[in-house]
This record gives C-alpha cells, structure tokens and sequence, in this order.
C-alpha cells in the first residue's frame, strides 16, 4: 500500500543514496502539451534538506523540464529499487532552474561533480513523499555508468556545447521557453 510523507524521512534518504537512477516528470499546463518523463543517471541527485533536493543536469537533446517548471513549477522525481527489496518512491514538488552565474549556484554546486556538459541545476522544494511496493519492478543488475555523454562533450567542447544549447535547449517540444532563453 503507498504511505504518504510530508518530508523525506531519514530511511527515504539511505535508500535515495543507493539507487543509480531515477525518473524526473513535468508537463506544460496545455492539455495538448507534451508530457516528458526523463531517465538520469551518474552521481546527480542530492537531498539538500528533508524538504529539498536537487539534481544536477546535462546538456541534453530537449530541455523539457526547464521549461515546464519555469512555465508552472510542477515536477514529480521517481526512484525504483531494481535491487533488494521492492520499493518505489516518488517526490512531489515545485521545481525551479539555477544556472551557472546565478547567485545560488554558488551554493549548489559544491554537491556535486561539475561535468564540462552540465548544463544547469534542477532544484525541487518537496511538499509530498510517496512510497508504494514496486513488487512489479524486476530486478537488474547495475553494470556501471555509459561514458558516451562525456565523450560527446569533449568532442563538442565548450564553444559546441553553447552553439547546442542555444540551437536544442532554449525551448520545449511546445514551444515554452526555457531558464536558458
């Protein structure tokens, strides 16, 4: 049966910590709108405070996030354990977009790794923990991170890595603007 929380207790914590990826949903207020539902992976996501997380995000073919939290705040991050006992958990959130050269980046940014491709940092103020079974959730074994995103970073270097996200990321698949436009 799901259990609701109003905050990340202690034990949603240790088992956010052991998981090597999650799932982050947003969507635009317009029925017709895209819904975007994006797995991440390598060492992002953080608990900042039982009320806040945050996950630091990669350059990236779309910016649907972005610009659905700048359009209306929601953003919903799902974690599954593939491995040990079945559980699902979901935080339920307002979302909001720090780029580098804002004021609280500054703060951020020391939690994690900053990779060349990093494009920004995803901040969600938590007002609502579910967790739930996951007795469906098969298991899987984790192999280790791909290195292609690093690669292709490299490859494009910073002045590419711009020209990309001035090309692919200032807008949605709708057509909302995102942080970075």
């Amino acid at each position: 049966m799901a259990k609701f929380f109003d905050d990340i207790q202690p034990q949603h914590q240790v088992f956010i910590e052991k998981q090597k990826m999650f799932f982050v949903a947003s969507a635009p207020l317009a029925a017709n709108g895209h819904v975007n539902l994006s797995p991440k992976g390598i060492d992002s996501f953080k608990v900042l405070s039982p009320t806040k997380v945050a996950y630091m995000d990669l350059t990236g073919s779309g910016n649907e996030t972005s610009a659905h939290i700048l359009e209306n705040g929601r953003i919903t991050i799902m974690f599954c354990a593939f491995e040990g006992p079945p559980n699902i958990m979901r935080l339920f959130g307002k979302g909001y977009t720090v780029l580098p050269g804002d004021e609280e980046w500054e703060q951020l940014a020391p939690h994690f790794q900053i990779l060349l491709a990093t494009r920004q940092i995803i901040v969600a103020d938590i007002y609502q923990v579910q967790t739930a079974c996951g007795f469906s959730v098969p298991y899987y074994t984790y192999e280790g991170e791909r290195d292609q995103a690093y690669k292709w970073a490299a490859n494009k270097g910073p002045d590419g890595l711009e020209a990309y996200k001035q090309e692919k990321n200032l807008q949605s698949l709708d057509g909302l603007p995102t942080a970075l436009a």
